[in-house]
């Protein structure tokens, strides 16, 4: 998970949220602060193309090809939406990218240069639902992506993607549920959240990293014990 940079107190963030919910409190004592190095900005473009890139691939695989498709650029840094929607759809191809995705990527680039993602400076002036009503309007790009980009790219602190898997998973470690809850139950009980569901969910992913770390490390003890 990408780190991002929210303008917000870590200390008074994290302090109100312990307040506000004591099961949730335990996640922010175990982990600590949340991230607040900042970003190098990036242009909307290239951030929404690397979403489209990455969608149902697993990291590695889907930074071989995000690469290959950068080293497409005249530059050879990043392609720009005009180099985007000219490049013929071979070249995508062999770089990695579905046809469906090379169907994103162009339908991105002329969205780009039409003014329908709009620039980053009118992005952060602009609400969550009206970015949110821009950015669906891009084949590939649906509500999931939208909340991403608010949460790491624009470090909007009060985002709360529920019907993300981790969020769920990780609202059920936290909470000792026995299911996955259904997202409105987590809509509902996020309303404590408010102003910083971001920063809520940021814990929710991790208390499903510190799970997966403790299985591993159960396991390895698992085997020396066998051997």
């Amino acid at each position: 998970m990408p780190k991002t940079h929210y303008p917000v107190d870590t200390e008074d963030v994290m302090k109100e949220l312990c307040r506000v919910d004591r099961r949730l409190a335990k996640i922010i004592r175990r982990v600590g602060s949340f991230p607040t190095k900042r970003q190098k900005p990036q242009l909307p473009f290239q951030s929404l193309l690397q979403s489209i890139v990455y969608q149902q691939l697993a990291g590695k695989a889907a930074q071989t090809i995000f690469g290959r498709v950068k080293a497409l650029a005249a530059d050879g840094k990043f392609p720009t939406p005009q180099e985007i929607l000219l490049m013929d759809a071979t070249k995508l191809r062999a770089a990695g990218l579905s046809r469906q995705k090379i169907a994103a990527a162009k339908d991105l680039a002329a969205r780009t240069l039409d003014g329908t993602v709009p620039t980053l400076a009118k992005l952060r002036r602009m609400s969550e639902e009206e970015i949110h009503e821009r950015l669906v309007q891009v084949r590939g790009i649906g509500t999931w992506s939208v909340q991403m980009f608010l949460m790491f790219r624009l470090g909007r602190p009060d985002v709360l993607p529920i019907h993300d898997l981790g969020i769920r998973k990780g609202f059920q470690l936290v909470y000792g549920h026995k299911d996955v809850p259904k997202p409105e139950f987590i809509l509902q009980h996020g309303e404590r959240w408010r102003p910083y569901r971001s920063i809520a969910s940021w814990y929710l992913w991790r208390a499903v990293d510190q799970a997966r770390i403790k299985a591993k490390r159960q396991q390895q003890q698992t085997k020396k014990r066998m051997s």
